[in-house]
């Protein structure tokens, strides 16, 4: 049991303790993160790196009335634990517990439902905003991270909330890495701050020593002022943040809890826009965790004595990764595109083998997307492979960027349709639906390692001008029949060829299909399976509108999803049967174990069974 947290209960119970109890509250936080990541997974190094600043938030501000912005928000364990949840944080990303990210459903600490990096800034602006001019007296906080930092639109907030006369507060929290390690200009910046640890104490003198001198008279003050501006800007340079008009504080070492009250007790008076830059530990107090981060940023359950173990080769990521390699060493067109997740989508071989072709683009996925559009303009075949969920940013970019311009991109849409934990702001259930709304755009769904690989090597030969999108899974595949070979072809049929019921499916659903029709035995159907899913192959089409009854089972949203545009294509073709189809209904899937989501959305092998058997009891 731990003591001191046991009796937080509220944010308020923090700024009592004495500094003592502070301390020991940062030890007993970081033995319940550990202990409970060890048994449910979850986001372990980014977490124990930010006790320290946690604490320090709520020993300096009033959470009742101020407002503190996560970026990203994988990062709030602490934070939960300290606003009430602690009895509640042993069911942490278990089905139906405590999500592994803020969330307004759960308190009313957690101003945003956040899950995807870069946007705090803007965020906490506008609650800043929204606050003043409900004239609410309240401070904003937003914290972001130097991987965050790397994505444009922490920069569009940074620009709009420099021009603002009050104190609006973001803390940088300066690890050196997202999930791979941070590339690019911004972290060379940052590294040469770090590397001048006088440089706010130079700053302070310089600019303290100039104010002291008199202005007198309007002349002789306006000469004055231009002469101490020259000044500062000669002695003391300036840090960007500065230029974008933000008075620039740090680099201060975010693991020192009374360094860092101090700090955030200082800024909180400062009236205009502040940049705390702090340096942390990622892993700090698990020895394992500070050796390997990257290891233990999303981790699944482990043994807190052996330690992690590296994620398994087996599943969709590795084999697209391996597979990649084998095409760039017999094209030299090949190229890889990642967007700070190099070691997520299987690419970490490709970036060591293929160094000249390996773009690592920190957290930008527009500027992914628009970049492979360039490389493709020069003859190259770029490949950007990114998850689901934040292919969602880039939207704008596919449509003018690469399908307007009619040049050929392949994006590989990692961690498509449910990724079970990391829950609603993660899950790829968007993506076949709105890709469907790009023009020319040819969009794959394979459900098995070998479909992967072959829908990945027809690229090279497919004279298809645009884009091709490939989506897989996250994880390892599922059953696959011993009979099931790979035909290239856009559609497949199986099951009882014969029968007048049809169910129609995709990617990992078909292994959900295929098992749902041997629990059906002598009342099996007929199963199309769908390779290519936009466009959607006529002939398939027309093949199921034979049937009397049609049954669509898509794991992914029903409004605008490939199981509408499928039935309308049906009904153009005559057909004149029932048709049912089984989709997510629009709206946000929360956490939990892959299986255990895909059961209660009715998408499983046993809700297949059952729609079938209910089908025949209604004819």
């Amino acid at each position: 049991m731990s003591i001191i947290l046991n009796n937080i209960t509220s944010p308020s119970d923090v700024n009592i303790l004495s500094r003592s109890e502070k301390e020991k509250l940062c030890a007993e936080i970081r033995k319940e993160i550990i202990d409970t990541v060890s048994k449910n997974g979850g986001h372990l190094a980014s977490n124990l790196g930010v006790v320290e600043l946690t604490v320090a938030l709520f020993s300096v501000f009033d959470l009742e009335k101020d407002t503190i912005v996560w970026d990203v928000g994988h990062q709030v364990y602490a934070h939960k634990l300290l606003t009430g949840r602690y009895k509640d944080f042993s069911t942490l990303r278990t089905f139906g517990g405590m999500s592994g990210f803020p969330s307004r459903e759960e308190s009313k600490y957690d101003h945003f439902t956040t899950g995807h990096s870069s946007a705090s800034i803007s965020s906490a602006l506008g609650a800043d905003w929204g606050a003043k001019l409900r004239n609410q007296d309240s401070r904003t906080i937003a914290i972001i991270g130097d991987g965050s930092m790397t994505g444009g639109l922490a920069f569009e907030g940074l620009n709009n909330a420099g021009r603002i006369k009050r104190n609006f507060i973001v803390i940088l929290n300066d690890n050196e890495m997202s999930i791979s390690k941070n590339v690019g200009g911004l972290p060379r910046y940052l590294r040469k701050l770090r590397a001048k640890p006088g440089y706010i104490k130079a700053k302070d003198n310089v600019e303290r020593i100039l104010d002291k001198i008199p202005l007198v008279g309007a002349p002789l003050a306006s000469g004055v002022k231009i002469i101490k501006d020259k000044l500062k800007s000669d002695i003391v340079t300036s840090t960007i943040f500065d230029e974008l008009g933000f008075d620039y504080y740090g680099p201060y070492d975010g693991n020192d809890l009374e360094l860092l009250i101090e700090v955030l007790s200082g800024v909180k008076n400062v009236d205009k826009p502040v940049l705390v830059h702090i340096s942390t530990k990622k892993g700090k107090g698990y020895a394992l965790a500070e050796e390997t981060p990257s290891l233990y940023h999303g981790v699944a359950p482990f043994d807190k004595i052996r330690g992690a173990k590296p994620s398994s080769t087996d599943n969709f990521s590795e084999v697209f990764g391996t597979k990649l390699c084998e095409m760039a060493e017999k094209n030299d067109r090949v190229c890889a595109i990642t967007a700070a997740m190099a070691s997520g989508t299987g690419l970490e071989k490709f970036s060591r083998t293929y160094k000249s072709r390996f773009f690592d683009v920190g957290i930008a996925e527009e500027h992914a997307v628009a970049f492979s559009g360039g490389l493709a303009e020069k003859g190259l075949i770029p490949y950007f492979a990114v998850y689901s969920t934040f292919l969602q940013r880039s939207y704008d970019n596919l449509i003018h960027d690469i399908a307007l311009q009619n040049l050929k991109a392949v994006i590989c849409v990692d961690r498509a349709g449910i990724v079970g934990e990391d829950g609603r702001t993660h899950n790829g259930v968007f993506d076949a639906a709105y890709l469907r709304t790009v023009p020319n755009i040819h969009v794959y769904s394979p459900t098995y390692y070998d479909e992967l690989e072959y829908a990945l090597e027809n690229t090279l030969t497919d004279e298809h001008k645009g884009i091709i999108a490939i989506r897989y899974p996250r994880g390892k595949e599922n059953f696959k029949p011993q009979n099931f070979k790979v035909t290239g072809k856009t559609f497949d049929v199986a099951g009882n060829t014969e029968s007048d019921t049809v169910l129609v499916t995709y990617g990992r659903l078909f292994s959900y299909a295929c098992m749902a029709n041997e629990k059906l035995g002598d009342k099996d159907v007929k199963l199309v399976k769908l390779n290519r899913i936009t466009p959607v192959d006529p002939e398939a089409v027309r093949i199921v509108s034979e049937a009397k009854n049609v049954l669509f089972f898509e794991e992914g949203i029903k409004s605008g999803g490939i199981g509408e545009g499928f039935f309308s294509d049906l009904m153009i073709a005559g057909f004149r049967g029932k048709a049912e189809l089984h989709a997510i209904e629009n709206g946000f899937v929360s956490h939990g174990a892959m299986n255990l989501v895909l059961e209660k959305l009715k998408l499983d092998d046993s809700a297949m069974v059952e729609a079938v058997l209910s089908l025949n009891e209604n004819k």
